[in-house]
Formats: structure tokens, C-alpha cells, sequence
């Protein structure tokens, strides 16, 4: 059996190597010919897999170690009775914790409290709807746009689906995490453009961590020379790896797409595509994941009374993910590259994304500290005090 898989796919030999040949390649290079005699593609988000990548191969399975799959020609894989299997959810807990890094570093910055803010969540999917569930159980208040669910719940209620429009109207945080759709009842490509920018309220922050083409970068750009009040964090840009050196400089936090990449993420996106692989040829899921994975550098902190709550929850953000690094990391090493450089390091920053864990690694021991506080640490997903 011939596997060929990116490259960047964490634990890749680990689970797959017994199987038979394993060919790692870099993602965005793999190639027809690569594939030509392969009977599993394994790929990541910076893969295009069309119809002339796999025709002509003898392709079998093809499993992306991601959440999201518009990267993926489904329609023609099964054509070809060609297995597809993707990663639901593997990395939400991840991008729900870089919107907190974010909002963590903002909030300390323009001295303002999450709690006096609205935050209004567009796409209420694996990503959204987690993060939707937190804001509510941190006492936030909080709305969502998704036409999908709304319709699906078929209730219209307001208190729990909003326009965009409306969501615009009465949101101070945004944060867009839907897929990219062109076609269809409800297109997100340009979403947010010239006429919805210009609706935000004064002081907004932006977030998009969902796909870079959701917003329309160059009506993003302009607004921004007109509106010094907007703050944006950008994960996901337009015309990826081609990263708008311009657009960069204007927005607040700025990072080559890796919102979703902790390890525990990733490694949850291995196992999901491991077994289903295992399943379509019948072989044995012997490899138990858990076992393999690396213990964290970080794996305990102890907060004492008498600390600030924005003080204690700020620490331990950071200590596991602050998000910073990775802005000042991409700035350094795109600002100021030419085109092809840009293009080749934004890619380097991904393939080489130091190890970056969840809230969840961490054990916080928390004396005699308010009840409140252990909620909101309970929220956020820390392990508490002697919690297996």
C-alpha cells in the first residue's frame, strides 16, 4: 500500500507508517505524478485536490486532517467512487481559544472588559457554535448570524439568529467563522465588504479565523486608511500564501493562518483521518493517540487570593497562548519580502508553527480563590486543582 500525505501532518509515521510506503511531501507541491500510482492521498487545508490532481490515479481514499474541505473536489471523488473523509471539529477548541488570546490582548490594550462587550458570531457551526456556547456560559452577551441553523430551527427567533445586517448593527466583536461558499442560497465569498464595513459600529474588532475571502480584502484595506476606530485581527487573508503587505501593516493582530493549530488540534485531526483509513481497508486501529502524545512544557500553575480576576484568566492565557509571538513572528519575516518571498515564508511560518497547546494541558490550583473565578476557569476548559 502507498500512502502519500502532507508533509506537515503531525504523527504521520507514528500511525501510518506500518501500513506500508509513506511519501511526505510539502502540501501545496503535491503533484499528479505523486499521486499517479498512490492508493491514499492524506492532505491539510493547502492542498488542492481536483480532478487534475487525482484523475488517472488509482487513488482509493483521499482524507484531509481538517475540519473544513472546500479545498476538496467531493463531487468529483465520488464520481470516481474515489473514499473522502474529513476532521469535524478537531481543531475548534483551538481557534476558539485564538479569539480569546486575541480579545486578551485587546481588551488589556484599549482597557475595556469582555463582559460590557456584545459579541456577535457569524457561522454557528463546530467553530461558532462552541464558541457561542462559551460566551453565554461566561456570562457574555452574545448573537449569531447562520441562515443554515435559522432555517433548520425554523422558529425565527430573534434572540438566537440575526441578520448580518442586524448583527453589524449591534455587535462591538464580530467574528466570522463560516466555510467559503461562492454559489448556493447563502454565498460568504465577500460577505463582508465596502457597505458592511462602513455600517460597523464605532471601536468594533473584526476576527476573522474562518477563510480569508469571506471578507473583501481590498474594501478591508481602504477602510481602514478611512477608519482608525476598527480594530482587526486577521488569521485567514485573501489570496493565501500572497499575504497584502499593506493590509497587514493597517490591522492589529496578524497571523499566517494557524488559528487552529495547536498540536492536541492537529493530532485530533490525525486520529479522525487514521481511523477512517483503517476502516475503509479493513485494517486494525492499533495506534491509541493519547499515548503518543507529547506532554506539554507548561503543566501547572497555582494562582493564590487576593489576585485581580482579569489578572489571573490573563496569565494563564498567555502562558499557554500568547498570541502576540505570532504577530510580531509573521511581521518580522513578511514585511519588507518581495512577492515570491512573501508567498514561500508564509508557508515556512505554517510548515514551521512552533508547539503551541490548549487550555486544557493546564492544571491551575486555585486557593481560596472566588467561585466565580473557578467557573470562569471551568469555562475556558483548564484543568482545575486535582481534576483528571
Amino acid at each position: 500500500m502507498k500512502i502519500v500525505a502532507d508533509e506537515n501532518i503531525p504523527l504521520l509515521m507514528e500511525c501510518f507508517g506500518a501500513m506500508g510506503e509513506v511519501v511526505a511531501l510539502p502540501g501545496r507541491s503535491i503533484s499528479p505524478e505523486d499521486v499517479q500510482d498512490a492508493d491514499a492521498l492524506l492532505v491539510r487545508s493547502v492542498t488542492k485536490v481536483s480532478r487534475q490532481l487525482v484523475e488517472n490515479s488509482s487513488l482509493k481514499f483521499v482524507g484531509t486532517a481538517t475540519a473544513g474541505f472546500d479545498h476538496i473536489d467531493r463531487e468529483y471523488l465520488a464520481s470516481q467512487g474515489i473514499a473522502f473523509h474529513h476532521a469535524p471539529g478537531c481543531n475548534a477548541t483551538a481557534v476558539v481559544e485564538y479569539v480569546l488570546a486575541a480579545l486578551d490582548i485587546l481588551a488589556d490594550r484599549d482597557r475595556f472588559e469582555l463582559w460590557d462587550r456584545k459579541v456577535g458570531i457569524i457561522g454557528k457551526g463546530e467553530v461558532g457554535g462552541r464558541l457561542y456556547q462559551l460566551m453565554e456560559s461566561l456570562g457574555v452577551e452574545v448573537c449569531a448570524c447562520d441562515p443554515l441553523l435559522e432555517s433548520q430551527a425554523g422558529n425565527g427567533d430573534d434572540s438566537r439568529y440575526v441578520s448580518v445586517d442586524k448583527l453589524i448593527e449591534c455587535s462591538d466583536v464580530i467574528c466570522l467563522h463560516t466555510p467559503l461558499t461562492l454559489d448556493g442560497p447563502y454565498p460568504t465569498h465577500y460577505l463582508i465588504g465596502e457597505q458592511q464595513l462602513q455600517a460597523m459600529k464605532p471601536g468594533t474588532v473584526l476576527i476573522n479565523a474562518g477563510r480569508g475571502p469571506v471578507i473583501d480584502n481590498a474594501a478591508l484595506k481602504r477602510c481602514l486608511y478611512e477608519r482608525e476606530d476598527l480594530t482587526v485581527v486577521l488569521d485567514v487573508w485573501e489570496h493565501e500564501p500572497d499575504v497584502d503587505p499593506e493590509l497587514m501593516a493597517r490591522v492589529d493582530i496578524a497571523t499566517p493562518h494557524i488559528a487552529g493549530y495547536s498540536l492536541d488540534g492537529k493530532i485530533r485531526g490525525t486520529e479522525m483521518v487514521y481511523k477512517a483509513l483503517c476502516q475503509h481497508f479493513g485494517f486494525p486501529a492499533r495506534v491509541r493517540l493519547p499515548a503518543i502524545t507529547p506532554l506539554p512544557v507548561l503543566k501547572q500553575m497555582k494562582f493564590n487570593e487576593g489576585m485581580t480576576f482579569s489578572t489571573t484568566c490573563s496569565k494563564a492565557i498567555r502562558s499557554v497562548y500568547d498570541i502576540r509571538r505570532d504577530d510580531a513572528v509573521m511581521r518580522k519575516r513578511l514585511m519588507g519580502a518581495d512577492k515570491s518571498q512573501r508567498k514561500l515564508k508564509f508557508d515556512l511560518l505554517r510548515k514551521e508553527y512552533p508547539e503551541r497547546r490548549e487550555f486544557s494541558t493546564l492544571r491551575v490550583e486555585l486557593k481560596n480563590c472566588t467561585s466565580e473565578l473557578v467557573h470562569v476557569f471551568q469555562a475556558l476548559q483548564f484543568k482545575i486543582g486535582d481534576e483528571l
